[in-house]
């Protein structure tokens, strides 16, 4: 069995900072009669320094169900951890970080600036941040957060996201724009936290890839209790497995099309992402009451360069 250290971070216990519980009067929620998409603005509730604060997707209802849950289980801590759909740029290497010393600031792109503490990144890490500058613009059936930073240590950027809500489905798209004098070199993806229905994982869940996995060539294998089970090109659960689960580079590095598909076949519902791109890295985590997968954006964008990418997600009955 082959681990890496990236999911070791992921095992170790997080260091957290209290927050005062959610107030859920202050989201912002984009709704119609089939989907219902709860977002919090970039200064409310979660304010670490691992996920993008723009547009933080904490949850979806699709006629009535939840799609979507949280990272830990422990609801008292939930804004110190993922939720929903939160992104992230850089799990394993921010910008420019290998290029400063300790206690001087590096960029995380949709949060601010970071201090770095330690020779080595760690994703887990609760680093001192100064916030980016954020714009927000709302509409009926969108919302639109402006990122823009500050000027550290050469690198600079201006980042949008929005998230336009459709009849069953909503599409998040992304414009970054390279303002500083250094190259961003970097990637992006989102951490789907996906349980349909609350239910936890288990026979009743396939995910699907289109695209043969290839155990061989994954960077890890992390299946302790071997309850997930591995097809040519699906996922699926002997038993609610009870220790976390992981799996990177599903398609042994191959360029592939970004997409999977989830159906739970009990609550007879489907959610799928479809990427604007193409991509050589998809991973897979999850425990007992979660299932991620995630499909990564490659980034390399010069001074004054512009790059766009969408992710669509599509929620669906099955016949």
């Amino acid at each position: 069995m082959k681990k890496t250290a990236l999911f070791l971070l992921i095992i170790l216990p997080l260091l957290t900072i209290g927050q005062p519980k959610k107030d859920k009067s202050m989201e912002h929620i984009l709704k119609n009669k089939n989907l219902e998409i709860h977002i919090d603005l970039p200064l409310e509730n979660y304010q670490f320094s691992r996920f993008d604060w723009t547009g933080k997707i904490t949850s979806l209802i699709y006629k009535g169900v939840p799609i979507s849950t949280i990272e830990r289980m422990n609801e008292d801590e939930e804004d110190n951890f993922g939720k929903g759909f939160y992104n992230e740029f850089g799990i394993e290497m921010p910008v420019g970080y290998n290029e400063i010393k300790e206690g001087e600031w590096f960029p995380k792109i949709g949060v601010g600036a970071l201090k770095k503490v330690g020779k080595e990144y760690s994703f887990s890490k609760a680093y001192e941040t100064e916030p980016a500058d954020f714009k927000i613009i709302t509409d009926m059936n969108k919302l639109l957060v402006e990122c823009v930073s500050q000027s550290v240590n050469g690198y600079a950027y201006v980042l949008k996201k929005e998230i336009e809500l459709l009849e069953s489905s909503f599409v998040i798209r992304y414009y970054l724009h390279n303002t500083g004098v250094k190259t961003i070199i970097t990637n992006e993806y989102t951490h789907n936290f996906l349980a349909i229905n609350k239910e936890f994982m288990g026979s009743n869940y396939i995910l699907k890839f289109p695209f043969d996995i290839k155990p061989e060539l994954f960077g890890a294998t992390v299946n302790p209790e071997e309850k997930v089970e591995l097809g040519q090109n699906e996922i699926t659960f002997k038993n609610t497995p009870n220790e976390q689960f992981f799996f990177s580079n599903l398609s042994g590095s191959k360029n592939v099309d970004a997409h999977w598909e989830l159906i739970n076949t009990k609550s007879k519902i489907g959610i799928s992402e479809t990427g604007s791109f193409t991509t050589n890295k998809v991973n897979l985590w999850g425990w007992k009451h979660v299932l991620s997968p995630e499909l990564f954006f490659d980034i390399n964008l010069r001074p004054d360069q512009t790059i766009e990418w969408s992710r669509t997600y599509n929620l669906f009955d099955l016949e």
